[in-house]
Parts: structure tokens; sequence; C-alpha cells
């Protein structure tokens, strides 16, 4: 990245066509030779996490690492992408920002570009050859500090060898490749979890595989921020961390008990756990046996309808009388258990 933003630093806003005809094709080797590095060490990283388990190794073949390199992740040319950051500067001219200010824009998508392509050659790479070994049977999200919730909530968390591996812009989380998926047998810390995220030696390994722990050695002002303020303070008064996090993910607003109120629709659909929830409930308040599947339906058990809307944290804060009234709602919507 340092290398790409080097050559940017050559581009001349009052000839954007003429400078860009020359740094170009050093920006796409430069990421190149990234991608290529990058992939280049898979087979040996595989292999050692193998070893360490003390498994024997049964490989179909060898990582290509050139197959990962001089291609996008989406499989578009790196000529095409690359553009995106000079029409980025052409944009932000066009919309009366000043060259510097332009070039900074153009530079900061051109170095979300080269972190994330480099880091998803890697990734795809070690996918390949978790999938190339027979006794690899799975993998480990490992979080790096930096991270968002999105990404913190999914510390720790196990895949089959074949499951695709999710990441957003700037993500530089990591496979962690098993033998067995083990649900944590033997797993349950990393040498970097006894660091905190801010404070981690940097000769530390590097990586956290749970949540809480992540969580814990971030600053309250740093839980605030990534979390939310209403967020964090759930996390700390004992809320699950995924629920308080992929709540967020279906915010709408809703009519309800006497006023306008933040609400989500996770975990609030037929395979939700809030819905099945509520529907326990009403099965109990009614003595009614509702319907939970199709088979159901066509014996004539009636379908459970939820009308009740699942409030955000924050808005549970703002209807709470109390400390008390706040964790019987936390309960009472599925963050507390």
């Amino acid at each position: 990245m340092a290398a790409a933003l080097r050559e940017w630093q050559m581009l001349d806003a009052n000839d954007l066509r003429a400078s860009w005809s020359t740094i170009s094709p050093r920006l796409v080797k430069v990421l190149t030779a990234g991608q290529l590095a990058a992939a280049s060490g898979a087979d040996d990283y595989v292999s050692s996490v193998v070893a360490s388990e003390g498994a024997g190794e049964v490989m179909e073949g060898s990582i290509n690492a050139v197959a990962f390199a001089g291609v996008a992740a989406d499989g578009r040319s790196l000529d095409t992408l690359m553009l995106r950051p000079l029409i980025t500067t052409y944009r932000a001219l066009s919309s009366g920002a000043t060259p510097p200010q332009a070039l900074s824009a153009g530079r900061g998508l051109l170095a979300t570009i080269v972190r994330s392509e480099v880091a998803d050659a890697g990734r795809g790479a070690v996918g390949v050859g978790i999938a190339g070994r027979r006794t690899i049977q799975g993998y480990v999200r490992v979080v790096q500090p930096p991270a968002c919730s999105r990404c913190i909530i999914l510390a720790g968390k196990e895949f089959g060898w074949n499951k695709g591996f999710q990441r957003h812009p700037k993500c530089d989380c990591i496979h962690l490749p098993t033998t067995l998926v083990a649900r944590n047998q033997g797993r349950s810390q990393l040498g970097a979890d006894r660091f905190t995220p801010t404070t981690r030696p940097g000769t530390a390994p590097s990586g956290f595989i749970n949540p809480r722990t992540y969580f814990d050695g971030l600053s309250r002002a740093e839980q605030d921020r990534i979390f939310t303020a209403a967020g964090a303070r759930a996390i700390r008064e004992g809320a699950d961390m995924a629920q308080v996090v992929n709540a967020r993910r279906g915010m709408y607003t809703a009519d309800a008990y006497g006023r306008r109120v933040a609400a989500t629709r996770e975990g609030a659909t037929r395979r939700g756990s809030f819905y099945r929830r509520e529907r326990s409930l009403a099965e109990v308040r009614t003595g009614t046996r509702f319907a939970r599947d199709r088979s159901d339906v066509r014996r004539g058990l009636p379908v459970f309808q939820l009308r009740t809307p699942r409030l955000l944290p924050e808005e549970i804060y703002r209807l709470a009388e109390d400390r008390e009234d706040a964790i019987r709602l936390l309960r009472r919507f599925g963050y507390l258990t």
C-alpha cells in the first residue's frame, strides 16, 4: 500500500490524463506484486497449522499463487479497478474541491482498494489450501485489531472447509485452518487474547478468537464508538453481543406502546429467535399450540402472528423506568438470556 501511495503522489491534478497514463501501469504492477506475495505464503502457512495440530498432511496439490495475482477479487481486471480512484478525483474536482482535496479523496480510495485486494488474495489462497488438504476440516475466524462490530462478533466462529469468507473493504480478519472443527476444544485462547486490542505489544501474535476478550480490552469510549453508546451499555450489562450488533441490521420505526419506537426485524422472522420465543410465550398464555411448519398448517393448527415490535437496546433504555426495568426489557426482547 505504501508503494502504491508513493506512485499516487506522482499524479498531477492539473494534467490528470497524462500523469495517469504514466502511473497507472506501475500501480497495477505494485498491486499484482502485493497479491502474489500474500498468496505465496499460503502453502507454508496451512502446512504449519496442520503440523502444529499433530496431523498428517494429505495434499491434493500445491497452491498456484499466480492465479490470485493480476485480477480483482470480484473478477474484474486490475486496470479497470484502478480507474476508481481516478474517477473519484475527477468527481471531486467537478464538485468544487481543490486539487489537494480531490487527490486526497482518490488517495483514500486507492489505499482501501490495495489493502483489501492484497488481503483477499492471501485469504483466497488459504481457502484453496484448506480445500486441498483432506485433513483440514474447516477454519476459525481470527479478528485483527482494529475491527468493526460485525467482525468482532465473528471472532472464534467456526466454518466448514467449503464455507466462503465474508468480509468488507479493509477487513483484515484471517482464516485459522483447523484439522477438526471441535467447538473450540483446546482452542479457548490464542496467545494474543491475553493482550487488549489497544495495548497489545507489536511483537505478540496478532488476532482474537474471543469477542468478549476483545470488547473488554477496549476503552469505554472505543466500546461506545464501535457498538454505539446504547449497544455497548447493553453488552456491559450482560447482553448477548451478537444479538445487539445484529439487531441494528434490520432497524425501523414503529408505533407501539402509545409512542413512536425504534425497533428491529432481526430475529423477528418465523425462524428468528425472538419470533420463536414470543410464540412459545403465547402458547403458554393462551393454551394454544401454534403451527411450526407446513405439516402443522395442513393439520389445521393456527399460525402465530407476531404483533410485538422488537425494541432496540437504545429504545429500551429510553423507555425503562430504572435499571431493573431495563434489565427486564433486555431479557424480554432477547438481548439478555
